[in-house]
């Protein structure tokens, strides 16, 4: 419940944000300057480039080819900073290949539409088969992961954990807000206490 004075604050913010914006308004000149020649020019050869950058994200392809060379560079500094020896090479490759994506670009999506014409058993039952998908393909991974973790030493171990605490998240992870669920540096902070 909002008491008295947090909507007499409230109000106040709000008539103090109109009238800073009235006035600005007012004071705004109502002829734009002209823009010099030679500022247009560099702004002309951006566009391309962004253009670019777009086209990119629109064709899966092209975003899928651009994925799999981050992943491999990652995979050969990971790779170095093991050190790994002869004998570890084979654990290597069974460990890379099985954490690699499925070969070609990303199947399509669903059809919302379609989607949205299946009763909701349906709906659950392909939500539950894709589930089932991902789970078994998790598991493949889990699983050369950790033959792969035995067969390194204690201090190719603290490397290998050091460096990929951090895979899976930022763009296009699972990473939820600033630092986890929590919040800010993912702790949770207690509920502020009723005055």
């Amino acid at each position: 419940m909002i008491s008295l004075r947090q909507r007499v604050l409230w109000a106040s913010m709000l008539a103090t944000a109109t009238f800073a914006s009235a006035g600005a308004i007012a004071q705004t000149p109502s002829v734009t300057p002209a823009v010099p020649a030679a500022q247009v020019q560099p702004q002309a050869g951006v566009a391309p480039q962004a253009q670019g950058k777009r086209m990119e994200r629109a064709d899966p392809a092209k975003r899928f080819e651009r994925m799999q060379a981050h992943r491999a560079k990652r995979m050969a500094a990971l790779k170095t900073k093991l050190n790994l020896t002869t004998a570890q090479e084979g654990a290597w490759s069974s460990f890379t290949a099985s954490s690699q994506p499925p070969a070609g670009a990303r199947p399509p999506r669903a059809d919302r539409a379609e989607f949205a014409k299946l009763t909701t058993p349906q709906r659950l039952e392909r939500m539950q088969a894709r589930q089932a998908e991902r789970s078994a393909m998790f598991a493949k991974r889990a699983d050369a992961t950790k033959s792969f973790y035995a067969a390194l030493t204690a201090d190719q171990q603290k490397t290998f954990d050091a460096e990929t605490a951090h895979f899976g998240h930022g763009r296009g992870g699972h990473h939820r807000g600033h630092g986890g669920h929590g919040g800010h540096g993912g702790q949770r902070t207690a509920p502020p206490a009723k005055s």
